[in-house]
């Protein structure tokens, strides 16, 4: 199934200008691209358009799989100009690529349609020139978007922080600024990228460009906070979310960025309990935090945790991790586990315990005879030496499980 990602933002007039003088002077068509290979302008066509281009602009947004190819290539890490080679499956016709760099910083791509006759040395000339152009003219808007991304990263980082005048302050600024509106339904997101390999900086403009369609969508308006390999994203809705929503809208950001690394680094995104005012954004962040430390624990999550639907586990992963470990299981439980049969022991109590302690239900789901099921609720009593007809046994064989889950679980890289 073909996934689409949206556009960058639209470059200003001079980038315009240059990318339609350099299409004029060749008369091939031209493209802008940021280091996501996100078209942000483009020249006209001049009859060598291909399928990815002419989506990309009608559609607004562009192949998520045309965007993987371009970037499996190896384009973002070339240092001189190169050609991609076409992939007629893509609709993709090979393109005459030029890194634009500036001190050292990737700021986009310049990419002309090289179908048809190959490009001669006076027409590389001309695309070098306007490259060196384009270069000086992102290099001063990415300086300009840095003192905005730094401003507005301190006033997040104060909303959500531990300091309650701080978070007094960069509320009344966000709010008197128009940046943020003060309600009535908040929630913060929060995104880790962990295990990726490359250029530095290059998991921080991922996460910049997964995030940026939501600064504003149709139920909410939203602010994005990145730093490093996490970014904070918060958001204030019209209406209450509902936990469908949050969970398409976190899917897209593990689906974007897994796009824009490849499938090698670990995404975490963790979805924060929904507030009603923004002065109180900084406790959804807390448990953001905490729903993405059950996202890198619990596999069956698949990289999206959401703290309305932790349960139990919203307790235990508020342990530090010095603490988590195999000394908080249940002495009842380890002995269960220890025991010869224990795995086929532990298999029938997770059953009885998720299905309320339920015979009929329990042997259904094992399609095991209610004889068979009743001696090993029996052998699971005498070796636990607990009751499970009483409640508080079953909680603490309950809670046992929850936890073994998260001990055998991969652990979470260092200092998260």
């Amino acid at each position: 199934m073909t996934t689409w990602t949206r556009r960058a933002r639209s470059g200003g007039e001079v980038l315009q200008a240059l990318v339609d003088g350099l299409a004029e002077e060749l008369g091939r068509s031209v493209a802008l691209d940021d280091p996501l290979v996100r078209m942000i302008c483009t020249s006209r066509h001049f009859g060598d358009e291909d399928r990815v281009r002419v989506r990309t602009l009608l559609q607004g947004i562009a192949d998520e799989e045309a965007i993987r190819y371009v970037l499996a290539q190896g384009v973002t890490e070339w240092t001189r100009p190169g050609v991609l080679p076409g992939r007629d499956d893509l609709g993709l016709r090979p393109r005459y690529c030029v890194p634009i760099r500036e001190r050292g910083h990737l700021l986009g791509i310049l990419m002309i349609v090289a179908a048809g006759e190959p490009l001669t040395g006076a027409e590389t000339e001309a695309i070098d020139r306007v490259a060196r152009a384009v270069a000086v003219e992102m290099y001063a808007e990415r300086l300009a978007s840095d003192d905005d991304e730094e401003h507005t990263r301190g006033l997040v980082g104060g909303l959500v922080g531990s300091d309650s005048a701080l978070r007094c302050a960069a509320h009344q600024r966000l709010v008197d600024d128009g940046l943020l509106p003060a309600g009535p339904h908040v929630v913060v997101t929060s995104v880790a990228v962990t295990g990726q390999r490359g250029p530095s900086g290059r998991v921080a403009v991922a996460l910049r460009g997964a995030l940026e369609p939501f600064r504003q969508t149709r139920a909410a308006r939203g602010l994005p906070a990145v730093e490093q390999d996490r970014a904070v994203l918060v958001q204030v809705f019209d209406r209450e979310p509902t936990e469908e929503d949050l969970e398409q809208q976190s899917r897209a950001v593990v689906r974007s960025l897994t796009t824009f690394l490849g499938p090698g680094p670990s995404v975490a995104v963790g979805v924060g309990g929904r507030r009603t005012a923004l002065a109180d954004a900084w406790i959804s962040h807390d448990q953001a935090r905490v729903a993405v430390r059950a996202a890198r624990r619990l596999p069956r999550l698949e990289g999206v945790g959401d703290w309305e639907r932790l349960g139990e586990y919203a307790v235990f992963l508020q342990l530090p991790d010095s603490a988590l470990d195999e000394s908080l299981l249940p002495n009842p439980l380890r002995r269960l586990l220890d025991d010869s049969a224990g795995a086929r022991l532990e298999e029938t109590l997770r059953c009885f315990l998720e299905n309320a302690g339920s015979v009929p239900r329990t042997a259904e789901v094992l399609e095991l005879h209610r004889t068979s099921l009743y001696y090993r609720l029996r052998r699971i009593q005498e070796i636990t030496g607990l009751d499970l007809d009483d409640g508080a046994h079953r909680l603490v064989l309950h809670m046992g499980l929850q936890l073994l889950d998260l001990l055998q679980s991969a652990p979470e890289a260092a200092g998260r």
